[in-house]
């Protein structure tokens, strides 16, 4: 059967793995370039992921770690999240199992069309799928806020602020209620 896109217009979500990541570095790059056209270079810099061979191999860990999935439509990747079972290294885990957002990015391209929307609700499908109520991402928390004005549109709550060097970040968390099978 053809991957296309769903008849609401939706994309399609499959798992992916390492053989992606050319398609997500072009994404990231892709986010890089439009975020620096707006000026917003604290987020993700302003160099390309791809041309950076830290970033390359910490897309790369993220990964082989977790379970990547991608948005398609007609067949072509538009956006990516990766579901981990434990938070990024600078995260403090948690005393219940929870599944950690290590990644998400859509294509600039694709923008205003629910790309990001449609991958969080399969994370949080993923997460009752499960048997875990605990669904949690953190962001960047600099320049305007948009993007944590972002998440808490998709249901989540903020819970802690911190930092990373100079970079301000946000945890947030969302209870999506338990079902499906024990991890």
């Amino acid at each position: 059967m053809e991957n296309k896109t769903q008849a609401t217009g939706r994309p399609v979500i499959r798992k992916g793995g390492v053989d992606d990541l050319p398609a997500i570095l072009a994404m990231l790059d892709g986010a890089v370039e439009w975020l620096t056209s707006q000026g917003r270079t604290g987020q993700w810099g302003s160099e390309p992921w791809s041309s950076r061979p830290s970033t390359v191999k910490k897309v790369r860990d993220i990964l082989e770690t977790g379970t990547p999935w991608l948005a398609e439509v007609d067949g072509v990747p538009v956006g990516t999240l990766t579901l981990a079972t434990e938070p990024t290294p600078y995260i403090d885990p948690v005393d219940e199992p929870e599944m950690y957002i290590q990644l998400l990015v859509t294509d600039r391209r694709h923008k205003g069309r629910g790309i990001g929307s449609a991958l969080l609700e399969h994370a949080v499908a993923e997460t009752r799928r499960r048997g875990v109520d605990l669904l949690r991402v953190d962001c960047y928390a600099g320049d305007d806020g948009q993007l944590v004005a972002y998440y808490r549109g998709q249901g989540f709550v903020p819970t802690e602020t911190f930092t990373v060097g100079e970079w301000p970040g946000q945890l947030l968390e969302q209870r999506v209620g338990r079902g499906g099978t024990a991890v």
